[in-house]
């Protein structure tokens, strides 16, 4: 069994073994965060049947997966990285969640570019949750507002997303996410990564987005 394979194994007995008894326990999503790995890495979980694998860059992703999944339709594909508006019309093509729309604008561009390919993409809000400076993300008093205009656009919004401050506990802020996510009635919470999935799961995150876990540390 390769390797990569063993390390997704791993995370899901993990998480099982943690949560599993939990009252009302949904199962989390693994997103396998593929961004600066070849297919050398990728093609073996896709042979062992999983499905769901995320890009940071749109440009990347198209070089690598697009005979991939024209030849696999079960393949979902999530851009996790922040969307420029000029890269919407070749995202909203190849992808097949969208985790980073933190903005009316970006909102009204794949709202159009959906309209144009007659094709629906499903989009998560990004909240700024740490009100970092530095991060994409929608403020956290805007999120409201935010979902209306995108539903109001007709976007299919599936839930929130975050990536919380690194110098602090995550946990405080997941919780937060969690309590957003149940204030919009929204099905999906996408957070946590390699260094804190399992405190993402445990306030509820239903995706969670793991590279180097899986596929090793990046050059």
């Amino acid at each position: 069994m390769h390797k990569v394979v063993e390390n997704l194994i791993k995370i899901k007995e993990e998480i099982k073994l943690n949560f599993s008894d939990l009252k009302d326990f949904k199962t989390p999503k693994i997103i396998a965060v593929s961004k600066t790995f070849g297919m050398n890495k990728i093609l073996p979980l896709i042979e062992y049947g999983h499905l769901d694998f995320g890009e940071n860059k749109v440009q990347e992703a198209i070089e690598k997966w697009s005979k991939i999944k024209s030849d696999n339709n079960k393949i979902k594909l999530h851009l996790v990285g922040g969307l420029q508006t000029n890269k919407v019309k070749l995202a909203v093509k190849l992808f097949d969640y969208i985790h980073s729309v933190d903005s009316e604008k970006l909102a009204k561009k794949i709202s159009d570019e959906q309209q144009k390919q007659n094709k629906k993409v499903k989009v998560f809000i990004q909240v700024n949750i740490g009100n970092e400076e530095q991060k994409f993300g929608v403020d956290k008093l805007s999120v409201s507002d935010l979902y209306s205009y995108c539903k109001n656009h007709d976007l299919e919004v599936v839930g929130l997303m975050c990536i919380p401050p690194l110098n602090k506990s995550p946990e405080i802020f997941f919780k937060e996410m969690s309590e957003l996510k149940k204030k919009l009635n929204l099905d999906e919470l996408s957070m946590g990564m390699s260094s804190d999935y399992l405190d993402a799961v445990k306030n509820s995150a239903t995706y969670v987005r793991i590279g180097s876990n899986i596929f090793g540390q990046r050059n």
